[in-house]
């Protein structure tokens, strides 16, 4: 089999998405467009949904791509164009652990994420805080990519459910 070229890395906030898209544009030589510099205008403005739509349908009819996330106003665009999805399904304490340790090293660096917009101590401990995400779309993104998997007309779904697994499939990957 070759290697893909055309992926989507989906998963709860906090398990791994955007630094796999990382590992695997560099492994592959496939461009990586980050969902969040798509959907997140400065100052934590969200792009309309229909603007965040065009965007990923710009992405997706390119030959090669990843993208890290697809959220509901446009998930069905990458899912018809994809050759692989790779679902970080991982237990809720190990995507919540790394969740935490990212959130909080990104509270003391001042890291900037996307567009400007940095996490600080009033939007972790807000109604909209993404720990609050986190704990609400769990059990939502685990039953999709497990649905994706089971449904043999769509891409085919690797499911990762630990770390370890998913650096045994990297090791076999080939490179550049």
């Amino acid at each position: 089999m070759s290697a893909p070229s055309r992926i989507l890395i989906y998963g709860v906030y906090g398990a791994g998405k955007s630094t796999l898209a990382a590992r695997l544009a560099e492994r592959l030589g496939v461009p990586w467009y980050p969902v969040d510099d798509l959907v997140w205008q400065p100052g934590w403005v969200e792009v309309p949904v229909a603007r965040q739509r065009s965007r990923i349908e710009e992405v997706c009819r390119r030959d090669r791509w990843i993208l890290d996330g697809a959220y509901h106003g446009w998930r069905d665009v990458p899912l018809a164009r994809a050759d692989l999805v790779v679902g970080l399904d991982y237990p809720r304490w190990c995507s919540l652990w790394r969740l935490l340790r990212r959130t909080g090293r990104r509270l003391v660096t001042g890291e900037e994420i996307c567009n400007g917009n940095r996490e600080s101590l009033g939007s972790v401990l807000s109604r909209d805080s993404i720990l609050v995400w986190h704990v609400t779309a769990f059990g939502g993104a685990r039953r999709r990519m497990r649905a994706w998997q089971a449904d043999p007309s769509g891409p085919p779904v690797l499911l990762f459910r630990s770390p370890a697994a998913l650096d045994r499939w990297l090791a076999g990957l080939p490179g550049r």
